[in-house]
């Protein structure tokens, strides 16, 4: 991981699975992608495809616009325990908390209103509603869009800027820019390959872990 003396903190966290307990992505796709996007899914998760190819395809299988979307994972998503207290300790320390995201920006958004979450810089897909399918893209910190490293492109502005990084995630897109961190709490899939590989990270379960670690870290 990073080790560079820095005085700032920014803590990148992931939305999928981090902040939710269950990929909300994955419940729109189980309900309106037309093919066997699951196929799509196996390839990515052996590295065959990139997460923007992935997306690209699975997403656009889907033809129902936002408010049919919204409606769909009404009263569905579990929002892991202790989101609001992580995001009030980050406040009252002065960090920075950024969600950055390989789902899509309008879901994440309407989800952090519906919990009275506001004022929260989110970097996730964007997209395009057409009677073709919903088009799923990602940008980069420079405004081009990206086909991979959308995550770590995050973490390599934000040490730039002399951030010291504390990454949250679950699945194995957070691999790679958990890689470059200061310091990394994991569950799921990510915890996995982190004790596979011998990467350090501090497990967490839900997020009041990780504000109780956070007091125990040198940030300051």
């Amino acid at each position: 991981m990073h080790s560079t003396e820095v005085g700032k903190t920014l803590i990148q966290c992931d939305f999928d699975g981090t902040i939710t307990e269950n990929d909300v992505g994955f419940m729109m796709l189980d309900a309106y992608a037309d093919d066997d996007w699951r196929q799509l899914l196996a390839q990515y998760r052996e590295g065959k495809i990139s997460v923007n190819y992935f997306n690209s395809h699975v997403f656009g299988m889907i033809k129902e616009d936002t408010p049919t979307l919204l409606k769909c994972i009404e009263g569905k998503v579990k929002i892991r325990t202790g989101v609001r207290e992580l995001i009030d300790y980050c406040r009252k320390k002065y960090f920075q908390f950024v969600i950055v995201s390989n789902g899509l920006s309008f879901y994440i958004k309407a989800l952090l209103r519906d919990i009275g979450i506001e004022n929260i810089e989110v970097f996730a897909a964007q997209t395009r509603f057409s009677p073709e399918g919903l088009e799923a893209w990602y940008e980069g910190p420079d405004g081009n869009r990206l086909e991979d490293g959308f995550k770590e492109a995050y973490v390599r502005l934000f040490l730039r800027r002399g951030y010291r990084v504390v990454y949250i995630g679950n699945g194995i897109s957070d691999v790679s820019p958990a890689k470059l961190a200061h310091h990394v709490f994991a569950t799921g899939d990510l915890l996995v390959y982190c004790k596979e590989m011998d990467i350090s990270c501090i497990p967490f379960v839900d997020l009041n872990d990780v504000v109780r670690e956070l007091e125990r870290l040198p940030l300051e």
